[in-house]
């Protein structure tokens, strides 16, 4: 059943996504959108390979559980090609039904995808109920390879094998013993090490060493399991008191025996859910980027900026009062100061600050003014003698620390307050870099020019033709004149909708291939160990005649389900959580905080993969549970 119900999830899922790509209105939300159908294209191919493994070591495992079964009608007179149909027609039939109620859910999935990605585009969604013929065909396709592969192997594995190797092949693990030796304990202390030195290579900022890092983390993770089996009856017969101590040898006598027999299976288990975390983790990631640089670039529905003291050209304010119907706008200058005491105290800051500017900008009060107003924000009060700071969040309680007072334009300036709200201060001809410094309009006067800038409140938010617009004219402009810098343009439309798109195309397919390795794995878990469910009943029913009670036994088998399922998680956690906190901290100072900092999507990252991986373990001990302790 719980594979089944996963095969109906993965049919959903890959209906789902494959409504996407068909979807013509999700394309046309914006033009930053136009490789969407290729990211979700590549990852559902990886998705399907992912399911297509599940459901091949699922039916292999099944063959191999019902081979006694088959085996007898053999004996009874049945051909290898009848078997050998029966068993391909019963599967397909299973993977039919799971593809047709998958169909279904999916149709519902599509819809939640459908509205998240209209919610991020700022779009009213309605719920529209439909079957996407495209969609479902390539779905169907998807199924098709996964199954006929998958039943193929099986197909052939049945007409090659004898009476005697189906009755028997469920009991060709069992032979498996657990080696103890000098060489496997090596390899468990090689493991250990490995995994310490990838994880540190794999959060350096050099590709190949992060490779090498990769490689050396999956060889850990297998040399891991495949040794553990083995270091464990040698530790406890090393500490004979530990051994006897409590349930010690029934809970690890037990989870040895099955790693035994299956610890390359968990080892690919744990690279999946190594990758899985990786990729939560990444998509978080890269949604705080984008919504962080998209806040602050489109603070303004309209910002122009030359990149030196070049004026901007009329051309643009002439475009601007045919096309783009304006509400409230200013025409400024960004100043600099000619030192740079701020700058030099910002670096001391110890963050990773970058020096854009040579000296400290300015800006006139009076223009500050009026450019909290345009963005919204509430107005502040400059006293005489005083002088504000601008600055993105991170500063404002160090820039608060300022040594004061300083000298503008032959003033002496005390420092008056700190401000935070998104100001158009990136790295581009902008309000500052992260911080800027706001003086009376007569100290301003006679401090040299850095650039010149526009900022405009719309009627309306501006389209994507008028934005473009603008840029077919710096586009002439620079045609005209091959000197000219690279002006700055913004809208808050478009600064938008680009943060939704790039959203759309990392943290899409990164969930997507996430939500598909995270229930591949945990099924793969939950059948290996519901296969052991008449073992359990055996076992438990000795140690109730042996006199154990069935709280102390149902005790044991908790403890032992908890660590069979914690074996696989808690390496990938080691591993994930490290190179989360080193990706989340590689943007710019500043950009990953509230709900993008780092350990906010650490924790967001584990409690999505915990919360889909509980209801597996949940599911699993409650049916073993109730199978398995005598009455």
């Amino acid at each position: 059943m719980v594979y089944f119900v996963t095969v109906v999830m993965a049919a959903a899922l890959l209906y789902a996504f494959n409504g996407l790509i068909f979807s013509q209105e999700i394309h046309t939300l914006s033009r930053s959108l136009s490789n969407f159908r290729l990211m979700l294209v590549l990852a559902s191919i990886v998705v399907v390979c992912v399911f297509g493994w599940l459901v091949s070591y699922a039916t292999g495992f099944m063959l191999s559980r019902r081979g006694r079964e088959l085996g007898t009608y053999l004996l009874i007179g049945l051909t290898n090609k009848q078997v050998a149909r029966l068993f391909f027609l019963e599967n397909l039939a299973i993977g039919g039904c799971a593809l047709v109620l998958g169909t279904v859910l999916g149709s519902l999935f599509y819809q939640m995808l459908r509205a998240v990605l209209f919610a991020l585009f700022g779009m009213p969604y309605h719920f529209v109920l439909t079957l996407s013929l495209p969609a479902a065909g390539l779905t169907v396709l998807y199924f098709a390879l996964i199954y006929l592969f998958a039943l193929d192997r099986g197909r052939k594995r049945i007409r090659k094998a004898n009476i005697h190797d189906l009755i028997y092949t469920d009991r060709v693990n069992q032979g498996a013993v657990i080696q103890t030796g000098r060489k496997l304990r090596m390899m468990f202390v090689l493991s250990i090490v490995l995994g310490i030195i990838g994880t540190a290579l794999m959060i350096t900022p050099v590709l190949a060493l992060a490779v090498m890092g990769g490689g050396c983390v999956i060889f850990a993770l297998f040399g891991f399991f495949l040794s553990f089996a083995s270091g464990v009856p040698d530790f406890f017969d090393k500490r004979p008191a530990r051994k006897y101590q409590g349930q010690n040898l029934l809970i690890f006598r037990t989870l040895t025996a099955k790693l035994a027999t299956i610890g390359i299976v968990m080892a690919v288990i744990s690279v999946i859910f190594t990758a899985t975390i990786i990729s939560e983790g990444a998509g978080l990631v890269f949604r705080g980027l984008f919504e962080s640089r998209a806040a602050e670039s489109g603070c303004f529905d309209l910002y122009l900026g030359s990149e030196d003291d070049t004026p901007l050209s009329e051309d643009y304010f002439d475009y601007i009062r045919a096309s783009i119907p304006v509400e409230q706008s200013l025409r400024y200058n960004v100043y600099h100061t000619g030192d740079s005491r701020v700058l030099d105290y910002v670096e001391e800051s110890g963050e990773d600050y970058f020096r854009y500017y040579e000296q400290d900008p300015v800006l006139r009060y009076s223009d500050y003014a009026a450019l909290r107003a345009i963005a919204g924000y509430p107005p502040v009060e400059l006293k005489p003698g005083e002088y504000l700071i601008h600055c993105w969040s991170y500063l404002g309680e160090y820039l608060a620390g300022f040594p004061q007072p300083i000298s503008v334009g032959g003033a002496q300036l005390t420092l008056g307050g700190v401000h935070t709200e998104h100001l158009m201060q990136d790295y581009n001809a902008s309000n500052g870099t992260q911080f800027t410094l706001v003086v009376p309009d007569n100290a301003a006067e006679g401090l040299p020019v850095h650039h010149y800038a526009y900022a405009a409140k719309t009627v309306q938010p501006v389209t994507e033709d008028q934005f473009y617009g603008l840029y077919w004219i710096h586009h002439r402009l620079e045609e005209q004149d091959l000197t000219r810098s690279y002006d700055t343009i913004r809208a808050k439309a478009m600064e938008e909708a680009d943060a939704a798109s790039w959203t759309a195309l990392s943290a899409f397919p990164l969930f997507y291939l996430a939500l598909a390795l995270t229930m591949t794995a945990a099924t793969i878990l939950t059948i290996q160990q519901l296969s052991e469910t008449e073992r359990y009943r055996r076992q438990f029913a000795l140690l109730q005649k042996l006199g154990m009670a069935r709280r102390e036994m149902g005790r044991a088998l908790g403890r032992q389900f908890a660590i069979y399922y914690a074996m696989p998680a808690v390496p990938p956690v080691l591993i994930g959580v490290p190179f989360i906190l080193h990706l989340a901290h590689a943007p710019e100072p500043g950009v990953m905080v509230g709900m993008s900092s780092p350990r906010v999507i650490v924790l967001i990252s584990l409690g999505i993969f915990f919360l889909i991986y509980a209801i597996y373990i949940l599911l699993a001990y409650t049916s073993l549970k109730r199978s398995v302790l005598p009455n």
